[in-house]
């Protein structure tokens, strides 16, 4: 199958990890330059959540937005 497993993504591809820092904004911060380090483009943090020593998040990188044309009908 030659086909690009990309062209079936549905919405969008999430990423979670967790991050030392200081608060949870700082920490939001973080996984924003994180997505711009892995050269991802415009995400959204879709989850985060402080616990005293850094921030769980999930970061998300739309494939296909609400209201674009899906691939997946053609």
């Amino acid at each position: 199958m030659s086909e690009s497993a990309l062209n079936r993504v549905i919405d969008g591809i999430d990423i979670e990890t967790y991050l030392s820092c200081q608060n949870e904004e700082e920490g939001k911060f973080l996984a924003r330059k994180l997505g711009e380090e892995l050269n991802l483009g415009e995400i959204d943090v879709v989850f985060s959540e402080f616990d005293g020593f850094g921030v769980r998040v999930r970061l998300r990188k739309y494939v296909v937005k609400p209201g674009e044309k899906y691939n997946w009908l053609a």
